[in-house]
């Protein structure tokens, strides 16, 4: 399997000679397990004049990007919706398939590494924010029937317990090096395990995604919401008595402390070793 990139294009808090915002690419290498080691994954930045923002230029970067890693990416997943026709047209042009996605772990510590370290470095540097433009988010949507599990239960782990997971029976999934969010070995990491006969087909649905993370919503009743993509929700349970509430509300309080870190697992019984899908996740602000 080929690697995945996570990518940013965006102006940064810094002014040009003229006065106006200097732009920035950022690509770096996505993690795939827990044993990952960070400083291994490849990075590439480089700065873009304003007179040349456009898909044009963001593809000759890619471009040069995969010449200094060395192979193409299988896809490149990005999080600012507001660039998606150019960032998409860049990849597309360049022959590789881009995922608007807010799995974009690494990507967001680098972008705050740069923020406080590297940016006010430059000449320019305007030392305030450089938010990204806010835009609506849909309505959760339903699972379809087919999809939705016939138990589940809300479940928690030591971090220490997911040094083993690259050696898990795991049909789909994906994870990501628990140093990213400082955690201690002794922490509990809080997760849902779903179980169902049709757990391939459930699991195999989740994996074209984008998984992002789970959120215990209560705005309009009180629900297990899974965000997908760069805006799409799920409705993946509707929380119906005193017990499930507080476990619900257990398992957000857990995730706070674990620094957004949980998790989903698949199952076709609670008997079995194995998982048919398992996904390592953690909620951030992009």
């Amino acid at each position: 399997m080929g690697s995945i990139w996570e990518l940013d294009f965006y102006s940064r808090p810094i002014l040009d000679a003229n006065q106006k915002k200097v732009w920035e690419i950022l690509v770096c290498e996505s993690p795939v397990d827990v044993r990952t080691k960070t400083d291994s994954l490849f990075r590439y930045a480089q700065y873009c004049p304003s007179t040349q923002v456009n898909s044009v230029w963001l593809r000759t970067a890619l471009e040069e990007a995969i010449n200094k890693a060395g192979e193409a990416p299988i896809k490149i997943r990005f999080f600012r919706r507001q660039m998606n026709n150019m960032i998409t047209k860049a990849c597309q042009d360049a022959g590789i398939p881009a995922l608007p996605s807010r799995r974009a772990l690494v990507l967001n510590q680098w972008l705050q590494q740069r923020m406080e370290e590297v940016y006010p470095q430059e000449l320019g540097y305007q030392g305030e924010a450089n938010p990204s433009v806010r835009l609506d988010r849909p309505l959760p949507q339903r699972l379809p029937d087919a999809l939705e599990g016939k138990q589940w239960a809300f479940v928690t782990l030591e971090a220490k317990d997911f040094v083993d997971m690259p050696d898990w029976e795991i049909a789909f999934g994906e994870a990501f090096p628990l140093e990213l969010a400082q955690l201690s070995p002794e922490i509990r990491i809080p997760g849902i395990l779903i179980f169902s006969p049709r757990a391939l087909p459930i699991a195999g649905w989740m994996s074209g995604l984008e998984m992002a993370y789970l959120r215990f919503d209560t705005s309009q009743g009180d629900r297990l919401i899974l965000e997908t993509g760069a805006t799409e929700s799920w409705v993946l349970a509707n929380i119906r008595t005193p017990q499930l509430l507080k476990e619900a509300q257990g398992f957000e309080e857990t995730k706070q402390k674990a620094n957004g870190v949980h998790f989903i697992g698949v199952q076709s019984d609670p008997q079995v070793q194995s998982f048919s899908g398992f996904w390592l996740l953690q909620e951030v602000s992009l």
